[in-house]
């Protein structure tokens, strides 16, 4: 395999431009391409919870890169990407790989709040595209002094989100409010590269579901992501239909992938 050592050198992939953040200046990435430049694999540390590695291409160039790309970094690295390539990779048992999980990634390039705008995996919505939208609400929240607020509103609407306060790559958080100052909805930037802002932590209150607080908050934050770093994406769990329909009403596309991790004895 060759190793890739500038980001120019990358396609022009939301996924793998997220994953490389970091490379060649902080040592946090490291790429490859296979001899024939028909595979490639992106290692990126500690994005969204885990050690990432993103990987393309055909099952005959990309299973010998894997293999070697996962003796470079470790088997806590676990490959992402489109279904048919995981599959390709848990089929042939490269380095102990077993299926993790299917989700979704979504993104978006360009555009910004004239045209409609204003992750973890999954969210705590459960008020997906419907309802009656408060425009103008949403907001940046203040660290640290929000932060008990932010935590308790995930503890009840969204447990499993990946991003909480003060977790490494977590970088702010947004919200609305309601007329007596209680917050009702949640979103965070976390884990961004460069040319890639990644959102996370999306939840609405249980008791203030059905008023389309999930997208406010979604479109402020979306906005913020596409000026800031020209493209936004995010991950959804696969079953979340009124998420996905939210995030592609906000001009996200979405991307069937997988996930594999190396089974430990």
């Amino acid at each position: 395999m060759r190793a890739i050592h500038t980001p120019s050198s990358l396609p022009d992939d939301p996924l793998f431009r997220w994953t490389a953040q970091g490379l060649p200046a902080s040592g946090a990435a490291r790429a490859w391409t296979s001899e024939d430049s028909r595979a490639l694999a992106v290692a990126g540390r500690d994005l969204s919870r885990y050690d990432r590695l993103a990987v393309r291409g055909p099952a005959d160039a990309l299973v010998p890169l894997v293999r070697e790309a996962l003796a470079e970094v470790g088997p806590s690295y676990r490959p992402f990407g489109d279904r048919p390539a995981i599959a390709a990779l848990v089929a042939a048992g490269v380095s102990g790989l077993a299926w993790a999980g299917d989700f979704g990634w979504m993104d978006r390039t360009g555009g910004g709040a004239g045209d409609g705008v204003g992750d973890g995996m999954g969210d705590g919505m459960g008020d997906g595209a419907g309802g009656t939208e408060a425009d103008g609400k949403a907001g940046w929240l203040s660290s640290p002094a929000d932060d008990p607020e932010i935590t308790e509103l995930l503890r009840t609407a969204f447990p499993s989100s990946y991003a909480v306060p003060g977790a490494p790559g977590v970088e702010r958080w947004a919200g609305t409010r309601d007329d007596t100052g209680r917050l009702t909805a949640v979103a965070a930037l976390a884990w961004s590269a460069t040319e890639v802002g990644f959102l996370a932590g999306i939840a609405v209150h249980p008791e203030a579901r059905g008023q389309g607080l999930g997208r406010t908050v979604c479109r402020f934050v979306l906005a913020e992501a596409l000026s800031r770093h020209g493209s936004a994406a995010l991950m959804v769990d696969d079953d979340n239909g009124a998420a996905i329909s939210l995030y592609r009403a906000l001009g996200l596309r979405y991307r069937p992938v997988s996930a594999a991790a190396v089974v430990r004895a």
